[in-house]
């Protein structure tokens, strides 16, 4: 089967226990505004042009079949891309001698990435680590991850997937035997709150935890703390309480705000929606959010960044 993804992440030690390989697919049900994987937003391939890298040699504008790039005058003679024009030929990323233009992901098969997953079978083994899914989200791609997973479970990898859950149970259902942990982000428990700053409601969301729950399967949630939206006592209290009513066992991690996302948005021609200079959480700012999650009787793994 083929699929799109973004990036292979070896040695990944945040996405689940042990040593792990993250494989970020493209494509989500979401359009968070803070989001800090954007080039994962989309299912689509997309040029990127890196201004950093660019040595104006200006080779990459007759490569291209589609006359999809231009010069920019103003500012400092950048490379101007048509995304109306560019079919992802590919022309201009081989010539380009210091790799300022790059696509964003790739498709690949399920074989391909499972033997890239097996290279690294040993450090699973020793570290009592596998594989995650991420993105993105999996289930945009749903067929695709689902392949992946039985693949891995086949050679007995332990597997984790990361997502919001926004998906129907009748495609859930068939991911439980091939889960070893649900890693799911819940971003904000009022749903107005989660539409506005999302673009989706979370009726379905919640539902998915409590049947997953019901299911015995096991989960870790997440809750990305953003400064002015998700990161509000209220936030983390009602989804601490609602966490705690479906089963007790279950803990939250906090994921710290990354101040380095904005840099993405640059890349990608994109405004970033949240404010410049907001900085991440200190430990004490971190420490009262855990209270107020330990007071609805909710135990917390280590906060860790968001990536």
């Amino acid at each position: 089967m083929i699929g799109t993804i973004f990036d292979i992440k070896k040695f990944a030690v945040h996405d689940g226990p042990g040593i792990r390989s993250t494989v970020f697919l493209k494509g989500c049900h979401l359009n968070c505004i803070w989001c800090h994987n954007p080039e994962g937003i989309s299912q689509k391939v997309n040029l990127w042009y890196f201004e950093n890298k660019c040595i104006k040699c200006h080779k990459c504008i007759g490569s291209c079949p589609n006359s999809a790039l231009s010069v920019q005058e103003k500012p400092l003679s950048h490379i101007k891309i048509d995304t109306e024009k560019c079919s992802n030929a590919g022309t201009c990323v081989e010539i380009c001698p210091t790799g300022a233009l790059c696509f964003d992901g790739r498709t690949i098969s399920t074989q391909e990435i499972v033997e890239i997953l097996m290279s690294d079978q040993v450090f699973y083994e020793q570290s009592q680590g596998g594989i995650t899914l991420s993105g993105g989200d999996p289930f945009y791609q749903s067929d695709f991850a689902l392949d992946i997973l039985k693949s891995c479970k086949s050679k007995a990898i332990h597997t984790a997937i990361e997502t919001c859950l926004y998906v129907h149970s009748d495609i859930l259902e068939h991911f439980i035997p091939f889960v070893d942990l649900f890693i799911v982000d819940m971003k904000l428990f009022d749903t107005y709150e989660h539409q506005r700053y999302t673009g989706v409601r979370n009726e379905s969301i919640k539902f998915n935890l409590h049947y997953l729950a019901d299911r015995k399967a096991n989960l870790l949630v997440r809750i990305p703390l953003i400064p002015g939206i998700t990161a509000k006592d209220e936030n983390i209290k009602n989804i601490a309480a609602f966490v705690h009513s479906i089963r007790d066992d279950i803990k939250i991690e906090l994921i710290n705000y990354n101040v380095l996302a904005e840099s993405k948005y640059r890349i990608m021609n994109k405004s970033y929606s949240l404010l410049k200079n907001m900085e991440s959480f200190t430990k004490n700012e971190l420490n009262h959010f855990i209270q107020i999650i330990n007071s609805e009787g909710v135990s917390v793994l280590e906060e860790k960044y968001v990536d």
